[in-house]
């Protein structure tokens, strides 16, 4: 084995896949594997499952797509050459689903899927590793859909490197496959990801790779994906831990790129452990001129969020294949943001802003909503919807019982909700648009919105951001703008619904600064209602108020629109709560 090398030339490319999109993944690989050749690199470092994109669920159950996604990956590997490229993929047989004779009963045979990423040079698949251990917590469900690793560990030759290859979480386990790889000889360990954004994970990650550094005593490369799925938004931000321990080259969040780092290799140690060596690529024999490793510096938290709001919207929207969105504009903050994040999202001419008054609406509401337009140079069309509004209730009143619809009572505020839904769906159905919803992690909290009115549409772009978190951001982005974007009478009014007279939000719940920590408490710390309480965060009633409503409006946020993770635990598939629930605690 050759181990004069003290320097290993390392592409991370940071990737933005399509799940499912096997042949557009295999082409943008092969771009970033392209970029990373010509600029003399070692070995180019591909997201996980790259191939497949990520995650790709129960896709994961058909045999036929896994073994498209091995087909998949030997076209890439083919183009191969000098440089060679780690890439995530779908191996294994896939999935045997079939009837059981006899019976109304489905049974599944596993025959085995395995998380794994590939190490490809000079035209084919020179060696693979599986990984081992398979988060199965908050917005991971892998063990639903692979296999733990078990082979034997090898290490990986690269230009006379002997690397080690490891998957994501594997790199979270204190003494394991990291530190077995460096006692087997590694002079270096990549660490492939695909890592979601959440609120301060980019330190956290930092501070998991340093403490495997120091167990393992040799530097490594943490490469992760980038891009929208769903309701994940996955924030790249790839970095190098040296042998020393400090940060020796970091990636920009939430970009596309394939950044240069020379990763300076500490010298070989006496093996402890025996591992198999695959050669896959001999040493450079010129010097070259070292390059300079990118060095980002973090971002301060309202960025963070703004960012992944940002891309989490443009990736949902263009890769489902539209162009242009529609927004309900109140002139409320939440419509605002949601159109502000949209327009940076898309461009300003691909959102267009539906002003929809009511007898109820007041004329600064109005006046908000085109001035947001016009901050945001977005198009903007007004359409009353008081002729629907007193056709449906004339329509309506012979079937109630009392033969009328009071003023702002429940059935006239939905009713006023649910024709504003109406009418954006069908200037998306007219014009090939996607709905964004505009409703907050508060409100959908505790039932405060109407099925099939407010939360109608495609994408609910702040369904876990706080209503407190919606006001920083706001004034977060008009501070950092050049312009003011977001009126500030939009910010400083009361909030209201404007679906009755004089309404305001706090006539129904507690202020936000009171609701909020109730919530965080409730929901994101799993607490129960005497332990809420004991918190001393409002009166005992207040708390047992609102926790009775989120339990109560679980049926509602079944039925919602999906939208991007933010928090530590979001509704959706990161926090599941049985519609029919009487535990109250």
């Amino acid at each position: 084995m050759i181990e004069a090398n003290s320097v290993l030339r390392v592409a991370i490319c940071q990737i933005n896949t399509v799940v499912g999109d096997l042949e557009g993944n295999v082409g943008r690989a092969l771009e970033a594997l392209a970029e990373a050749d010509a600029s003399d690199a070692d070995v180019a470092i591909m997201p996980e499952m790259t191939i497949t994109g990520y995650p790709p669920e129960d896709l994961l159950l058909k045999p036929g797509f896994v073994a498209d996604s091995r087909s998949a990956l030997d076209e890439f590997a083919a183009a191969t050459d000098r440089c060679a490229a780690v890439i995530g993929f779908a191996d294994g047989a896939g999935s045997d689903a079939r009837w059981m004779p006899g019976t109304d009963e489905m049974v599944r045979h596993v025959n085995g899927v395995w998380n794994a990423v590939a190490v490809c040079a000079e035209g084919r698949v020179v060696g693979s590793y599986h990984k081992r251990h398979l988060p199965n917590y908050g917005v991971f469900d892998e063990m639903r859909h692979f296999r733990p690793g078990n082979d034997s560990m090898s290490l990986f030759e690269i230009a006379g490197v002997p690397v080690g290859l490891t998957l994501c979480e594997d790199a979270w386990i204190p003494d394991g496959p990291v530190s077995q790889l460096a006692r087997g000889g590694a002079r270096l360990v990549i660490n492939v990801n695909g890592s979601p954004f959440g609120e301060s994970k980019s330190a956290i990650r930092e501070s998991v790779i340093r403490q495997r550094v120091s167990e393992a005593g040799i530097p490594i490369i943490y490469a992760n994906l980038v891009g929208g799925q769903d309701e994940l938004v996955f924030d790249g931000g790839s970095f190098v831990v040296g042998a020393d321990g400090e940060v020796a080259a970091r990636c920009a969040q939430f970009a596309e790129s394939v950044d240069l780092v020379d990763v300076e290799l500490p010298p070989a140690k006496p093996t402890l452990d025996t591992y198999p060596v695959v050669a896959v690529t001999p040493p450079r024999d010129a010097q070259r001129p070292p390059v300079v490793a990118p060095m980002e510096s973090h971002l301060d938290d309202n960025e963070e969020r703004w960012r992944a709001l940002a891309l989490a919207t443009h990736d949902y929207v263009t890769k489902s294949g539209f162009t242009d969105v529609c927004i309900g504009l109140s002139g409320g903050i939440d419509s605002s943001l949601v159109a502000a994040i949209a327009a940076h999202a898309l461009g300003p001419e691909h959102v267009h802003g539906v002003l929809m008054p009511s007898r109820y609406s007041s004329s600064h509401s109005v006046s908000d909503a085109e001035a947001l337009s016009a901050n945001l140079r977005i198009g903007s069309r007004t359409i009353p919807i008081e002729p629907a509004h007193a056709a449906l209730s004339s329509m309506l009143e012979p079937a109630l019982s009392d033969g009328r619809i009071e003023t702002g009572d429940l059935t006239d505020q939905n009713l006023q909700s649910r024709i504003r839904g109406v009418i954006l769906m069908g200037l998306a159905n007219e014009h090939g648009w996607l709905v964004l919803t505009t409703g907050n992690k508060s409100e959908s909290s505790v039932g405060y919105s109407t099925l099939y009115g407010d939360t109608a549409g495609a994408y609910a772009v702040i369904k876990d951001l706080w209503k407190l978190t919606v006001y920083e951001l706001c004034r977060w982005r008009n501070l950092v703008s050049d312009r003011e974007l977001i009126p500030e009478s939009v910010i400083e009014k009361a909030p209201s619904a404007e679906l009755r007279p004089d309404q305001r939000d706090d006539q129904s719940l507690p202020p936000y600064e009171i609701l909020d920590p109730i919530l965080q408490a409730y929901i994101e710390g799993d607490h129960t209602v005497a332990e809420v309480i004991s918190m001393d965060l409002a009166d005992t009633e207040t708390v047992r108020k609102v926790c009775r409503l989120v339990d109560l409006s679980e049926f509602k946020r079944r039925q919602s629109p999906l939208g991007v993770r933010i928090t530590g635990k979001a509704f959706g598939r990161d926090r599941r709560m049985p519609v029919i629930n009487s535990y109250r605690g």
